[in-house]
């Protein structure tokens, strides 16, 4: 079963789109070294005190949101353009509480 339409999109708005996908390509690239130092922050921060970072997974939760908005843009799964051009998006579902740890303990 086929359900491609005939489309009327002109190539230059596909090159406009295409254009947008490059600079959020580099910005998903910039987030991905975000989160991965907001990884190491966090696990010093809990090995030094034994107690996450409680502003700091607020703001790595809403890094991951963010994040998802920008691939479901560059993979053409959703049309609206990410930050700077739109609204930061909303949490989607807050972080869990409490962190467990594999033997079931608790922070």
């Amino acid at each position: 079963m086929d359900n491609s339409q005939p489309t009327t999109v002109s190539r230059k708005e596909i090159g406009i789109r295409f254009a947008y996908s490059v600079i959020f390509l580099i910005v998903f690239e910039v987030l991905k070294l975000l989160i991965q130092l907001i990884v190491l922050f966090q696990f010093a921060y809990l090995f030094i005190t034994k107690q996450y970072s409680h502003p700091m997974r607020a703001f790595s939760n809403k890094i991951a949101v963010y994040t998802y908005k920008v691939m479901r843009y560059l993979s053409l799964c959703e049309n609206l353009r990410p930050f700077p051009f739109n609204n930061l998006p909303t949490e989607i579902e807050a972080a869990e509480d409490p962190v467990r740890f594999d033997d079931g303990r608790e922070i």
